[in-house]
């Protein structure tokens, strides 16, 4: 695990990991060291979410000045809502739509977000991961933390063995995701389909955004604690590259050795740090 702890704009950095990223494997590929075709698609997981949302400006712009393209990347997204049309202003095919996608250059072909609205969402959850496995898998898995420890839609005491499936969601997220459905918690889905676990630990790589004081315990439970059930994030501690990028807020939890600790390093991220406004 690598800790990233700025005082910078966590989006922006985020867009620099993912441009980075994206960039390197390029290279591989024109150097024929790539392991794969010459055509072969970055594949990245995307999440939705407020943080997401800062992110996805932030490669929009690197987009318009052409410091960036998609048009060889190709996306699936982590989740999405049951029983929410794919129309409706607060799906997150809209918000895909609406904050990503319509401003660059990916092909429609290349975008995958779980369907919500089928008859057999288990059906659905094992299509969506044949599509991943015939994508040559995700490359680099973007997401975010709940404040009770989920990731995506895994809430608390999902399986940590789990792969794309449909989910009920805890009343804690329905309570935090009423604010964009009116502060109805009424209109706010009650399930969704979600990548599990085992789907986001065989990524090759994940970039994990935290920011606020709000998600400073459950940041505690990933760096600090045991991996458990109860935490469903803390999963990631068992990924071979996993990088979170979190503000200051956020590690107000972190006991002063962890947070000294991760601090003190100097690696590849401090030059994009310190890129950053």
């Amino acid at each position: 695990m690598r800790l990233i702890i700025s005082e910078k704009n966590i989006g922006y950095l985020a867009s620099l990991f993912i441009k980075d990223r994206m960039k390197s494997a390029a290279d591989s590929l024109d150097k024929g060291s790539g392991g794969g075709a010459k055509n072969k698609n970055f594949v990245l997981g995307l999440p939705t979410g407020g943080t997401a949302i800062d992110m996805y400006k932030n490669l929009i712009a690197l987009y318009e000045k052409k410091e960036i393209s998609f048009k060889n990347a190709a996306t699936f997204n982590l989740d999405e809502y049951i029983g929410l049309p794919e129309n409706h202003k607060e799906s997150y095919h809209s918000f895909m739509r609406e904050n990503f996608f319509k401003h660059v250059d990916i092909e429609a072909d290349n975008i995958n977000i779980p369907n919500g609205n089928v008859a057999d969402p288990i059906k659905e959850g094992q299509l969506y991961e044949e599509k991943i496995k015939k994508a040559g898998g995700i490359d680099l898995l973007v997401c975010g933390l709940g404040e009770n420890g989920h990731i995506a839609f895994n809430e608390p005491y999902s399986s940590l063995d789990s792969y794309t499936r449909d989910k009920q969601l805890d009343i804690s997220t329905i309570i935090a995701n009423s604010r964009f459905f009116d502060n109805d918690i009424k209109k706010v889905p009650k399930t969704a389909l979600t990548m599990g676990i085992k789907t986001m630990l065989e990524a090759r790589e994940v970039l994990l955004l935290v920011s606020g004081e709000k998600k400073s315990f459950a940041l505690k439970q990933l760096v600090e604690g045991s991996v458990s059930q109860k935490w469903p994030a803390t999963a990631l501690q068992l990924h071979r590259k996993l990088v979170v990028i979190t503000d200051e807020a956020a590690c107000n939890e972190l006991t002063v050795g962890t947070y000294r600790y991760f601090k003190r390093l100097k690696d590849e991220f401090s030059e994009l740090e310190n890129t950053a406004p």
